[in-house]
């Protein structure tokens, strides 16, 4: 294959917007994902809730799910459409097979995703895009009304299934395989709900690790299907793909009023959904329970929306001078992305694991993000620098 085929965009070819959104989704990816790697969502109620900085936790923990759970997974979906659609008409105007490339670096990402999950942090991301992903080129050549429609209807499918879950009360859940299969692993390993707290600060071997990841593999699996993540990813996949093709990111002046609509309508649902399910989210209430059925209509109208509304506010920033220099900040770390996402990790595990520092299961939420933004600014300095003096990450 020819060695333009497969090199990544040269810096005149790409769209700096796309770069800026990038280092802004890592930032958001870095405070939820730190949630994990810190133990906290491990802890029990009443551990939590004897931090000495409980009281301050506890309104983080609301802002976290109205402002930050969701919002950034779903920007790296939209990140992940718009990049298909630039790869896929880059190499058809070139003449060149852009299907072949596609899937070539879908197979590439599978492989890091495995190796990610497998031998790092069982919470990875890249093999469930790689595999979610696998089904976008089927719709390549669809209409915009057809994209457009078929994303609304798997961002409320949820609802429907959910549904399905209370009336079978509780029967049909196409998540319950990979959750027996996680309940096995963590019988063998001796994971039970008083130590999971802190099995990964007293088992502080690289082999433990493993087991761990081994074991949370399946337990990743059970909840993103649990909580209908294919739908959701896939109709931001799709949504990627329209404004990809539409090249709205390389003439957002053309777009303006558009994208001043979306971010008043993203803000104006977003937010008060978004403190909706901070609501619903502490009622003790969930599916089968029809109640739970909250949960999931607040999240479906917190999530899209409020991303939306962020992505759109970067936009509009970004046609302002003054603005636009200060977001550029985030640029080099969103050229880095891949590399970014993997050393969060490296990160995580080396603060808070008892293979590391182990300081995990003994920060408040608190500290934990204001490590999580120390990391990411950390990652600012190290990838200005490096794309300083080389062309990728």
């Amino acid at each position: 294959m020819n060695q333009s085929t497969a090199s990544p965009l040269q810096s005149g070819q790409r769209a700096d917007i796309l770069d800026i959104l990038r280092g802004f989704a890592l930032l958001g990816i870095c405070l939820a994902n730190f949630a994990y790697f810190s133990l906290s969502i491990f802890q029990k109620p009443a551990t939590l809730a004897a931090m000495p900085t409980a009281t301050v936790d506890r309104w983080l923990s609301y802002f976290h799910i109205a402002f930050i759970d969701g919002k950034f997974y779903s920007l790296f979906s939209l990140l992940f459409g718009i990049g298909f659609s630039i790869i896929f008409l880059r190499n058809k105007e070139s003449g060149k097979n852009g299907l072949a490339l596609f899937y070539r670096r879908l197979f590439i990402l599978l492989i890091l995703g495995l190796c990610h999950s497998f031998l790092l942090w069982d919470g990875d991301i890249l093999f469930f895009y790689a595999v979610v992903g696998m089904l976008l080129p089927l719709f390549r050549n669809s209409s915009d009304k057809t994209l457009l429609t078929l994303a609304v209807v798997l961002l409320l499918s949820p609802i429907l299934f959910d549904v399905l879950k209370i009336v079978s009360n509780g029967k049909w859940n196409i998540s319950k395989p990979f959750l027996s299969a996680a309940l096995a692993h963590d019988k063998s390993l001796g994971i039970t709900e008083d130590n999971i707290g802190n099995w990964l600060i007293t088992h502080n071997s690289y082999a433990d690790l493993m087991d761990w990841c081994r074991s949370g593999f399946f337990w990743s699996w059970h909840l993103r299907l649990d909580s209908n993540r294919v739908p959701k990813v896939f109709a931001l996949f799709l949504i990627g793909l329209y404004v990809g093709r539409k090249g709205i990111y390389n003439n957002l002046i053309n777009y303006k009023p558009l994208l001043k609509k979306i971010q008043l309508w993203g803000f104006a649902i977003g937010i008060p959904a978004g403190i909706a399910h901070a609501y619903f989210e502490f009622d003790h209430q969930s599916l089968p329970v029809k109640a739970g059925l909250w949960d999931t209509i607040s999240y479906i109208f917190n999530v899209v929306p409020l991303s939306m509304a962020y992505t759109t506010t970067f936009a509009l920033l970004f046609m302002k001078p003054a603005y636009k220099k200060m977001i550029r900040v985030l640029s080099p770390v969103g050229r880095m992305a891949l590399t970014n996402y993997i050393i969060q990790t490296i990160f995580g595990i080396s603060i808070f694991f008892g293979i590391g520092a182990g300081l995990g299961a003994k920060t408040g939420r608190l500290y934990f993000m204001l490590i999580a933004v120390a990391v990411f600014l950390l990652q600012i300095l190290y990838s200005t620098w490096w794309m300083k003096h080389f062309n990728y990450g």
